[in-house]
């Protein structure tokens, strides 16, 4: 199935058009590693199922990053996304940084141009009380990649933000096939979801959002009025 549109069928291209037209998910790609599928539906591309790590290694994997929240570098890459975001923001307006991690250097950044911030992570700050609360916006910096169920967790920010909020993501954009192949961003075996342009047209449409994507892995999702 599915993850991000919960599109079904597998199978080789020929079989899939045999049995539901241009409803499919499709191989993608295969390396010694693992094997990726794609959604004709909604063409993301995503690991087959089986293949993802467990929480336990997941996390181990997590705990060897050394993102700094002093760390000036880590920050200039933060803000690809933070600069065009708060360009969009009301002052003052509440903000919610989704899968913040051990160092939460854009909640940082965002708290030090005053807007309010909360930090919420699955392993680091699970605090499941901040995701019944709304926000103007939400920001999951090289978070997308990581969610084995995407259409479930994007929709259920979706819901958490007020009315012209803003859903800012950053996350590394499928090219083609050829790409992928050679791609560094498929290795990390954490990441398990790769989005494309096409991808995020298509969760715009669903969402009835303002799509903006900003250089290549920045994505502006706006409520509308």
């Amino acid at each position: 199935m599915c993850p991000l549109c919960n599109v079904y069928e597998y199978g080789s291209d020929q079989e899939c058009i045999d049995r539901c037209g241009t409803n499919t998910v499709v191989e993608y790609h295969r390396d010694q590693r693992r094997l990726y599928w794609q959604c004709a539906v909604c063409s993301l591309v995503f690991v087959e199922p089986s293949q993802r790590l467990n929480a336990v290694e997941e996390k181990a994997e997590y705990d060897k990053h050394q993102n700094a929240v002093d760390d000036m570098g880590y920050r200039k890459f933060l803000a690809r996304l933070c600069d065009p975001l708060t360009e969009r923001l009301a002052v003052g307006a509440k903000g919610l940084d989704f899968g913040c991690g051990p160092g939460p250097a854009l909640s940082a950044m965002l708290a030090e141009q005053s807007f309010e911030m909360n930090n919420y992570d699955i392993f680091y700050a699970d605090e499941q009380a901040l995701l019944q609360s709304h926000y103007d916006f939400i920001t999951a910096t090289e978070v997308a990649e990581h969610l084995f169920e995407p259409g479930n967790v994007i929709n259920q920010l979706w819901d958490m933000l007020n009315k012209n909020g803003v859903l800012g993501l950053m996350t590394k954009l499928v090219i083609d096939k050829k790409a992928f192949s050679t791609w560094h961003y498929k290795n990390d075996l954490t990441h398990v979801c790769f989005f494309s342009v096409e991808t995020f047209q298509y969760l715009a449409q669903q969402l009835n959002a303002e799509l903006s994507i900003v250089g290549q892995d920045v994505i502006l999702l706006k409520k509308r009025e």
